[in-house]
């Protein structure tokens, strides 16, 4: 019989937020799988909290994340980036690849909130696979994401009649101003680039779903200050912070 590889979105961190497909999957499987930044990885130990109340019996096998070169992030140089981000993924898949040859079994990948929103899992499995060492069949899971979380937080409808939504990242959020969006949802903040628009308004979330939890949501310009403050807070309780916001323009 051929293996099969969940992809599992498991939400962002309370263990309340699992589907009851993603809890099926867990329980079939014969362990799970995740990268691991460093040997404290808080990011881990909620997962392991996740695992408790669901799948208590599933071993977790933590692979060591391969190094990331965010340099040219930080120098804006967009192919560099790119590349880089390429090179990461490519030692994620070779990691992955060692772990699955090594255990027999159906695999689940844990990945944050929901598979579909900036996550590389699908590719690196993708990846993997393509090698042609590891056989197996793919099935993923959609998790409670940090888009819907921020909506449900700040109880709000995430676009206004009949209008689009543009989903981007803080560095790319200036680009999508210039374009002309004018209803942004933004992830994966280095920090918070809102200079300049300060008559724009903001629903700010950070470690949505966890009790390190914050909300903000006001006029950016009113709020910015509260905004740094409340993610700086965050990170100092946590030792991790992911936030995610709704700009819309005045």
């Amino acid at each position: 019989m051929t293996r099969r590889l969940h992809v599992v979105g498991i939400g962002c961190g309370d263990p309340a937020q699992l589907t009851l497909e993603a809890v099926a999957a867990l329980r079939g499987a014969s362990y799970a799988l995740v990268p691991r930044k460093r040997a404290d990885d808080p990011l881990v130990a909620v997962r392991r909290a996740v695992l408790a109340a669901h799948a208590s019996d599933l071993p977790l096998v933590e692979v060591d994340d391969p190094v990331r070169d965010r340099s040219a992030r930080v120098a804006g140089d967009t192919a560099a980036y790119e590349q880089a981000v390429a090179d990461w993924h490519a030692a994620r898949a070779a990691a992955y690849e060692t772990v699955l040859e090594e255990r027999d079994g159906d695999v689940a990948f844990l990945v944050w909130g929901d598979p579909a929103f900036y996550d590389s899992t699908l590719r690196i499995v993708d990846a993997v696979l393509a090698r042609g060492r590891v056989v197996a069949d793919v099935r993923v899971v959609p998790g409670i994401s940090s888009l819907q979380l921020l909506a449900a937080a700040h109880r709000i409808v995430l676009h206004e009649v009949g209008q689009a939504i543009t989903v981007t990242t803080g560095r790319r959020l200036r680009e999508a101003v210039a374009a002309g969006a004018d209803n942004l949802l933004v992830m994966l903040n280095a920090d918070l680039p809102l200079d300049g628009l300060d008559d724009w308004t903001i629903w700010w979330g950070a470690n949505l779903g966890a009790p390190t939890q914050r909300l903000v949501a006001g006029r950016v310009g009113d709020v910015v200050d509260e905004l740094r403050a409340a993610r700086t807070a965050v990170q100092e309780a946590a030792g991790w912070v992911m936030d995610c916001y709704l700009l819309r323009r005045s």
